[in-house]
């Protein structure tokens, strides 16, 4: 699909878009009525400070957090109608800030660890309404059930099931705002919680003071997610279904807050028992158990959005080089689905984790939130770059960066409380993502650093000659060497050592490859350099930084469009083939560096560089990486050597005669 079409998709506004939207984009924040105001109250008596405090917080934050700064200005902030925080920072990467790195790594990884925690809490929560009917019902079990279902189908892809999200979707939110609203009409006071007043009244007269923002925080954990998934629905689809979104959630905590205060002086537990959530308590008593399972299918389809969008989020890290390559798959024919195996079974087994420790939902809530209030902090910064970028004026963009840094510094420090509570585990979750994204790209650099670049006008004769010269045996027709040299008439120094010293490669003509990642998410292009005609040519593919490398099949499709021009002949040169018009066989030559003993390394690179050759065992081989047919692709190995001593320092000794 083209940049073109896809800028498309945002114009459009449809009855379909805005239903999809519904099942793809809004089920994370869509859940969360299922805990926030259980989270908010907790063990203590119900007040109507609390009640209308917590729904006045609630209130002022879906509007401030997830209204104004996610759908109104992030976006805003789209990369060729892509959303996301590696996306913004594909965008910001053009104002050559380099620490701006830093905001895209934490955010990243901390996004990430916070989508380990989003299915079982979602699943938990709902599958927790059957202890209604059956209060010492073990749930573990049925929840891990249904989390191994969910990820056991993501190989088939979600379009089947996509079919099935939006009128789900469509019919919990429905279900949301009508129970809202059969409690609002009982007690239309609640309404009294829109004046920020009880807000601010909450935080200094609750028990908990200020913290209570950590359960608060919850009502607002999927706008993040909101945000990356732009791409799938387009902007003004997001946008205009929030609206009902929003309303509908509105309803449901003011339905809940009305239910709430109507039982003044209560606890949770003496109106349902040990695991009361007011979301069950404000539904009549034959509809619990359609509830449950309306509430339960909806907690999966919240989860699947997250599954998705960490696929995404781990493709685009490979892209930028952050992530160790990894098996892509692409079920379905429709753009940016894809399913990363590994990363699939990785969140498997984290989900499962969470919730053999947790055990239940009302633990989970401790460990929730933690993490993704660092992700948002970190996209305010890069957003801060991209209104700059933007040349938006700067009398708006202060005020704007500091109301937002403020919440969420705020929201911040009142989710610290919940670190030794088990919001450690995310976090132990996120360092060891930021330090597989950090150690990475660091060796990249390092690697990129110490390779030696040489000019290919000072080959061209050499090359020229080898390709003639039959005392060498002929190792392939077509010989191609990929490069990371991002000028054509440069070359690294080992492609010249492989063709030249380690066994003379003799071909009749030389293909060189380089690839480069764009900033934008969906574009194929090429360019063809020839350099020497009929014998070295070099190819540089554009590609977006969702696009899949499937350099066999491109490379397979540029042959062909400049043998159709007339630019090349690819037919054997063996007398007996070129007779018969046989094409010419190609073969890859790739180099897997490993670090050479002749290093001298710092503390720092040496730690690096071992976490990198570590990791790279684990991760997928070159040719895998870049789509090669390894039936014609040779792997040869080359020292890498950082900081070799220039000079050794020796002295002869003369033999002595007798």
């Amino acid at each position: 699909m083209s940049s073109h079409s896809h800028q498309n998709i945002h114009s459009k506004l449809s009855t379909a878009g805005l239903l999809v939207t519904l099942g793809i984009i809004f089920g994370d924040i869509g859940t969360s009525p299922l805990y926030v105001m259980k989270a908010i109250l907790g063990q203590y008596a119900i007040t109507s400070d609390i009640v209308l405090g917590g729904i006045s917080c609630i209130f002022w934050t879906l509007t401030l957090q997830t209204t104004l700064k996610y759908v109104i200005i992030t976006l805003s902030a789209d990369n060729h109608g892509e959303g996301g925080i590696f996306a913004l920072f594909a965008l910001v990467k053009k104002t050559k800030i380099k620490w701006l790195i830093v905001p895209a790594i934490i955010g990243g990884s901390t996004l990430l660890a916070d989508g380990i925690i989003t299915p079982p809490i979602s699943v938990s929560s709902a599958v927790e309404g059957l202890k209604i009917f059956k209060p010492e019902l073990n749930t573990i079990p049925i929840v891990i059930v249904i989390l191994c279902i969910l990820f056991i189908i993501q190989q088939y892809g979600t379009k089947l099931v996509g079919k099935f999200f939006a009128p789900m979707m469509l019919i919990w939110f429905t279900m949301l705002g009508v129970l809202g609203s059969i409690q609002l009409v009982q007690n239309l006071s609640v309404f009294k919680a829109l004046n920020p007043y009880y807000a601010y009244n909450l935080l200094s007269a609750h028990p908990e003071g200020f913290f209570v923002l950590g359960a608060v925080f919850l009502c607002t954990t999927g706008a993040e997610a909101l945000y990356s998934d732009m791409g799938h629905c387009g902007r003004k689809n997001i946008r205009v279904s929030w609206i009902f979104v929003k309303i509908m959630l509105l309803l449901n905590y003011f339905g809940q807050g009305a239910y709430l205060i109507s039982h003044e002086g209560s606890t949770l537990q003496q109106l349902g028992g040990k695991n009361a959530n007011p979301f069950y308590l404000v539904m009549e008593t034959w509809f619990q158990p359609i509830g449950v399972v309306i509430a339960t299918l909806a907690a999966v389809i919240a989860s699947q959005a997250l599954i998705s969008g960490s696929f995404t989020l781990i493709n685009e890290a490979m892209r930028l080089n952050f992530w160790p390559k990894a098996r892509i798959k692409y079920p379905t024919e429709e753009k940016g689905q894809l399913y990363i195996p590994s990363i699939n079974w990785l969140l498997l087994v984290g989900c499962i984790g969470i919730v053999l420790y947790f055990k239940e939902s009302s633990n989970m809530e401790h460990a929730y939130g933690l993490a993704i209030v660092l992700t948002m902090i970190m996209t305010t910064v890069l957003l801060n770059f991209y209104l700059i970028m933007k040349r938006v004026k700067m009398y708006f963009i202060i005020p704007l960066i500091t109301l937002y840094l403020v919440i969420e510094f705020c929201f911040l420090y009142a989710n610290v409380t919940k670190f030794l509570h088990g919001g450690f585990v995310t976090l132990i979750i996120a360092v060891i993502l930021i330090s597989i994204m950090s150690t990475w790209y660091l060796a990249k650099q390092i690697s990129k650093n110490y390779t030696k670049i040489v000019k290919i006008e000072d080959y061209k004769k050499v090359l020229a000659e080898l390709s003639v010269d039959l005392s060498i045996p002929k190792y392939a027709t077509h010989l191609v060497y990929m490069t990371n040299s991002m000028r054509s008439d440069e070359i690294e120094e080992k492609v010249m050592y492989s063709i030249l010293q380690k066994r003379p490669k003799r071909a009749d003509i030389y293909w060189f490859i380089h690839v480069n990642i764009l900033s934008e998410p969906y574009k194929k292009e090429y360019r063809v350099t020839e350099i020497v005609q009929d014998d070295i040519y070099r190819i540089d593919f554009y590609l977006g930084f969702r696009e899949p490398t499937k350099i066999n099949l491109m490379f397979k499709q540029v042959i062909k469009d400049m043998v159709q021009r007339g630019e090349v002949d690819i037919t054997s040169r063996y007398e007996s083939l070129n007779k018969n018009n046989i094409i010419g066989d190609f073969k890859f030559v790739l180099s897997e560096k490993f670090l050479s003993n002749d290093s001298d390394l710092t503390f720092f690179e040496n730690t690096v560089m071992g976490g990198y050759f570590f990791m790279k065992k684990f991760s997928l081989s070159e040719e895998k990486g870049f789509g090669l047919d390894s039936s014609s692709v040779k792997v040869e190995q080359f020292p890498l050597v950082l900081h070799a001593p220039e000079k050794i320092e020796m002295r002869r000794i003369e033999c002595k005669s007798n």
